[in-house]
């Protein structure tokens, strides 16, 4: 009998990429699986109640004021947005998206931080105030950019960021200065955990993916000062049931909706993260890493590296340098043949083909084995 995938047309992969969108972001745990399924099978919850205690337990862990799962960080950033717009202001929530009435709906934003996601921020109605340059901002240039009409400053962490840019401690500073908010995109910080919690405990409101995490791919964490996380909360899918917004025309966050199942594996995929060891872990990365070393070792025209740098955010990668003349083929050949492999095996490139990154942490064993061997009859 054919997979379930097969039974509707699809054909399955091998996801080479890493906790990725494109193909899915993640493989949940089987223990995170299996709290998930217990949850859907074990009757019905009063959704509120569910939130707020995974809340509180997600806040107790990272040391915030408050929290609750959310149906993706991009979620959690407009619903952050969203409070520090409209804060505990009912005439406000009901108008979101349209802001154009609000004295103030306007987000600073480092413009050299230009990312694909800084959408999220202006979902909610906020327009963003690009300050800087491109290679850098400076303290005193963000600073300008506060106004009459800014709500808050937007910040997306990186983890990565050099002395040229205003650090997450000094835009939380600016924003207590100018009694402004900060709202922060940390989707990936999840790693050091020390990180993690700096991170969470920095701004007003902070927005995590938590399929970083393994937890499934379509969910989130929205955590911070309570003040704020509670606006976020109360635009959020429930909130307009609960407030008995009924004649409101616009229910902002109805869109974000999650299910009980979703709430559990977040809450259990982090008392999992913070429980395990994280040395194990990495040290079965990076068996997977060696792996490709070993793999390729010899083979004409491919170089493998392992990064130095310690193991920052989610993703771990092991990097394959294309050397076209030595190789005869050329980086993007090699990855459209991967892909059209009677199993498809995504990859990616940043650079034209020269290097393919592979993230190692959603391959099994076998998978490494598969990927290797498909790489040596290509260039073969």
């Amino acid at each position: 009998m054919s997979g379930i995938y097969e039974q509707f047309g699809v054909t399955p992969g091998i996801n080479a990429r890493g906790n990725q969108t494109l193909l899915g972001g993640s493989t949940p745990p089987a223990e995170i699986q299996e709290a998930m399924d217990e949850a859907m099978n074990s009757g019905y919850v009063v959704f509120e109640d569910l939130l707020r205690k995974t809340g509180d337990f997600i806040a107790d862990t990272l040391g915030t004021e408050q929290a609750f799962v959310t149906s993706g960080a991009a979620a959690a950033i407009s619903l952050g947005t969203a409070a520090a717009l409209a804060g505990d202001d009912r005439e406000k929530i009901g108008l979101i998206p349209d802001t154009s009435s609000f004295d103030r709906n306007e987000l600073v934003f480092q413009k050299g931080h230009d990312y694909t996601y800084k959408r999220c921020f202006t979902m909610a109605g906020a327009r963003l105030n690009e300050v800087g340059r491109e290679d850098g901002c400076t303290v005193e240039e963000l600073e300008a950019g506060i106004g009459p009409k800014t709500v808050g400053i937007a910040y997306y962490e990186s983890g990565q960021w050099g002395d040229e840019w205003v650090s997450l401690d000094e835009a939380r500073a600016l924003a207590d200065k100018h009694d402004i908010r900060l709202i922060v995109d940390a989707a990936g910080q999840i790693y050091p955990l020390d990180q993690f919690m700096r991170v969470a405990q920095t701004g007003d409101v902070v927005a995590f993916g938590a399929k970083y995490i393994g937890s499934p791919h379509s969910t989130g964490i929205c955590t911070g000062r309570a003040e704020f996380v509670e606006s976020a909360f109360q635009q959020n899918f429930i909130g307009f049931e609960l407030a008995g917004q009924k004649g409101l025309a616009r229910p902002y966050g109805r869109p974000y909706k999650t299910d009980r199942g979703e709430v559990i594996g977040v809450a259990a995929a982090l008392r999992r993260w913070f429980t395990i060891n994280h040395e194990d872990r990495l040290a079965v990365e990076d068996s997977k890493r060696t792996a490709f070393q070993r793999g390729l070792s010899g083979v004409s025209g491919v170089d493998v590296t392992i990064p130095s740098t310690p193991q920052l955010g989610p993703n771990v990668n092991v990097v394959i340098h294309i050397d076209k003349q030595a190789s005869g083929i050329a980086g993007l050949e090699i990855i459209k043949q991967l892909e059209e492999s009677p199993t498809p095996i995504w990859t990616r490139t940043f650079d034209g083909g020269k290097t393919i990154p592979i993230g190692v942490q959603m391959l099994s064993d076998e998978e490494v084995e598969t990927v290797i061997q498909r790489i040596k009859e290509i260039i073969g």
